[in-house]
């Protein structure tokens, strides 16, 4: 009898060490096939496909706090502006890392690391930039975006091309 309590016992205690906890970490989903479009657009250029990745109500934080937050619409404008200033822009593959988290409060979001590249139509000049972009989904829609980068190198050449030289 006293085997049985035992086994009971022991069974009762490994059965509860071993509750099945849900995936939190994701390197394949729906939402990182997402993120990966807004990639290709942003450098295609193509707004209007883009644009359809994100909610009405998205905010786009590139490079500000949460108060500064602008709709994607404004973040497209910027894109736009971007994309004048350059002969070329890329994503390198091989540099590239997603990855999906799905957060203890339930929130999905797609984390990207990767190595932008660009040429200053102005000068020739090649930059590299690493950044990290995580956006936030509901229902498959990015509904936040935060990104960050040192764009610093790039805002040095433009100042020297509008600075007037002795």
């Amino acid at each position: 009898m006293k085997k049985i309590i035992y086994f009971l016992f022991a069974f009762a205690l490994f059965s509860s060490c071993s509750a099945e906890k849900p995936d939190r970490y994701f390197s394949a989903s729906p939402e990182i096939e997402v993120t990966k479009l807004t990639l290709k657009y942003y450098t295609d250029g193509n707004w209007e496909a883009l644009k359809v990745l994100y909610a009405d109500t998205a905010k786009v934080l590139n490079n500000v706090p949460e108060t500064k937050g602008i709709s994607i619409d404004a973040a497209i404008t910027d894109y736009k502006n971007d994309h004048e200033l350059f002969i070329s822009m890329s994503y390198v593959a091989a540099e590239d890392f997603f990855e999906m988290v799905v957060t203890d409060e339930g929130e999905t979001w797609v984390n990207y690391w990767g190595l932008w590249k660009g040429t200053l139509k102005a000068t020739g000049e090649e930059f590299e930039i690493p950044l990290h972009i995580t956006q936030r989904f509901i229902n498959q829609m990015i509904v936040a975006e935060h990104g960050y980068w040192n764009n610093s190198a790039i805002a040095l050449a433009l100042a020297k091309l509008e600075s007037p030289t002795p």
